[in-house]
């Protein structure tokens, strides 16, 4: 039997020591780049980034934090304003107690925020591989500055509501870039990590809009006790958008626009390396070929733009299948039932008969604990992988909400207490399972080719899923109290079964290397569950990779028929 030992290498492989013959050479990577002698070596040094090594990877990490530092603070800093006197003052429609419609309209103007993160999401569609990750972040940046100044200055009910949507959609379009952009310029073994902190960062921002809300609940005698605290919103953005400004641009996004030298002095400045080093030319190659097997399986043209109907191909790689796993990942993060607190902490704890300062601090608290919870998850992610946290996480939510139930129907002291306990036991188990995984998780899982729409597909999961959370909060828990408990419960027992037998393990591979992994499933015939908790799937970029994709065979085919194109020319 051959083995892929067997076959023959490609003309493109690297050696061990990354040179041809004993001597480092550059001629493969001219033929992918068609750049010669040293126009190859001026190029890559004229679009050196301004950092390297270290000092690009952590600016890369400040900058993607800073961008979901300003997503939790947007989620957090309207949960105790809804019930500060001068918040109630100057829009009187959101007082619930006034109205018979008022806990309806008080739910959409915290909602209609994510209706417009799903409009900046989708326009994602369209917009994000055009223009690129950086200048996607910077003009959400921009969008979110202005949402915030109308925000802030609004004086009815009707301002505050465009306000939100404004603010939103640059907020849709940041949060369906930014972890893409970041998991691009991540290396494999780190790349969990990574993103995890970006995870964390967002209930940092949660906790630090409940304690600046805190803080300015006192300030009771002036509009600014709510307008300072939406207003800070501009400062977080500001600092984003100054320093995605000194970032450079995906590789990924570079190789995929034809832009290879740019590629390539990008790889070798994450990388440290100079482009003679094995894993600097292995990394581009590995993405060129992965591409070049997604468009080329697709029938486009590598370097082509991303026609959306390539969303729903199957074959080798299994397009399909993979923004479904994205955009269901993000569903269940929204359907667990965590924005119930999120947006709504002060209220619940106030549910708990805890009077309105004392409950406000009860909800800073649980902001802060939330954010500590969040860090156990960056040093176990890559070690632990990614199923075993949702499971875990799913589980441990499950039974919390069927508690808090329990415990809503005998409704008395003992009972109030250990249920705000439970609040806080709910947001460790989320912080350490679903918070920041589920913006890993689909830019892991879905190809290069779909990454830009796949993942403003999965964004907007999350916000229309968010908005129904939000939406249905208040009047639900005024016409089924409790009740409100045992749907979220029963929706977390639905993830476990279908992470268990639908999701595949991304832990410890590059993301062209999950693209093997997909492509070995369809090829064998079995569920690409099984496969990624594997050993022997060979890493992108080698010869049994190329093989598994097609590659070669399409190489083979392009030689067969440029032979016999020939062939007719001399006839």
């Amino acid at each position: 039997m051959t083995t892929y030992d067997d076959k023959k290498r490609s003309d493109r492989t690297i050696d061990d020591n990354g040179t041809f013959d004993g001597k480092p050479t550059l001629n493969h990577i001219e033929d992918a780049t068609g750049l010669r002698d040293g126009d190859l070596e001026k190029e890559v040094a004229q679009n050196a980034p301004r950092l390297r090594g270290k000092k690009l990877t952590y600016s890369l990490a400040f900058v993607a934090g800073t961008g979901f530092t300003l997503f939790g603070y947007d989620q957090g800093v309207m949960s105790a304003l809804l019930t500060a006197n001068q918040f109630e003052k100057v829009f009187p429609q959101t007082v619930t107690t006034t109205g018979p419609n008022h806990a309806t309209l008080q739910s959409f103007v915290v909602a209609i925020y994510e209706i417009g993160c799903l409009m900046g999401a989708l326009s994602n569609l369209w917009v994000g591989d055009k223009l690129g990750r950086r200048r996607t972040i910077i003009i959400g940046g921009i969008i979110m500055i202005i949402g915030a100044i109308l925000q802030t200055a609004s004086v009815d009910y009707a301002m505050l509501v465009v306000a939100r949507i404004v603010t939103g959609i640059g907020n849709g379009l940041n949060t369906s870039t930014v972890p893409s952009y970041h998991a691009e310029c991540s290396p494999a073994t780190k790349r969990g990590a990574f993103i995890m902190i970006e995870g964390s960062l967002i209930t940092f921002g949660i906790m630090l809009s409940y304690w600046i809300d805190f803080a300015f609940f006192f300030v009771n005698w002036n509009s600014a006790q709510w307008r300072v605290p939406i207003s800070i919103q501009i400062i977080l953005a500001a600092i984003m958008i100054i320093g995605v400004c000194f970032l450079p641009e995906s590789p990924r996004w570079l190789v995929k626009h034809g832009r290879n030298a740019e590629a390539l002095a990008v790889i070798s400045a994450l990388d440290d390396k100079d482009i003679y080093d094995k894993d600097v030319q292995r990394t581009f190659i590995g993405i060129q070929e992965a591409i070049e097997a997604e468009g080329g399986e697709a029938g486009f043209e590598a370097g082509s733009a991303t026609s959306l109907s390539e969303l729903f191909t199957h074959g080798r790689s299994q397009n399909f299948r993979r923004a479904a796993l994205a955009v269901t990942a993000q569903c269940f993060q929204q359907i667990t039932g965590i924005n119930l607190i999120t947006y709504y902490a002060t209220i619940l704890f106030q549910r708990l008969g805890l009077q309105d300062e004392k409950a406000r601090i009860l909800a800073a608290c649980n902001g802060t604990e939330y954010f500590m919870a969040s860090i156990i998850a960056i040093f176990i992610i890559e070690k632990v992988g990614r199923r075993k946290l949702m499971l875990g996480g799913a589980i441990g939510q499950c039974i919390c909400m069927i508690l808090l139930a329990i415990l809503g129907s005998i409704n008395n002291s003992p009972a109030n207490i250990v249920s705000a306990v439970l609040l806080f036991v709910f947001n460790s188990f989320f912080a350490i399972g679903w918070l920041g995984m589920t913006w890993l998780y689909p830019a892991e899982i879905v190809g290069l080719r779909i990454r830009a729409p796949a993942n403003a597909l999965s964004t907007a999961s999350n916000w229309i899923f968010n908005f129904m959370v939000v939406m249905v909060t208040s009047p639900s828990f005024q016409n089924i109290d409790w009740g409100t408990y045992i749907v979220f419960g029963s929706l977390n027992a639905l993830i476990v079964p279908v992470v268990y037998f639908f999701f595949p393990e991304t832990a410890g591979r590059s993301l062209e290397d999950m693209d093997i992994v997909f492509a070995l499933a369809h090829n064998e015939g079995v569920s690409p569950v099984g496969v990624s908790l594997r050993k022997d799937v060979p890493p992108a970029g080698s010869p049994e990779a190329d093989e598994i994709l097609g590659v070669t065979e399409r190489k083979a085919q392009r030689v067969a028929d440029a032979s016999e194109n020939e062939k007719h020319g001399r006839r």
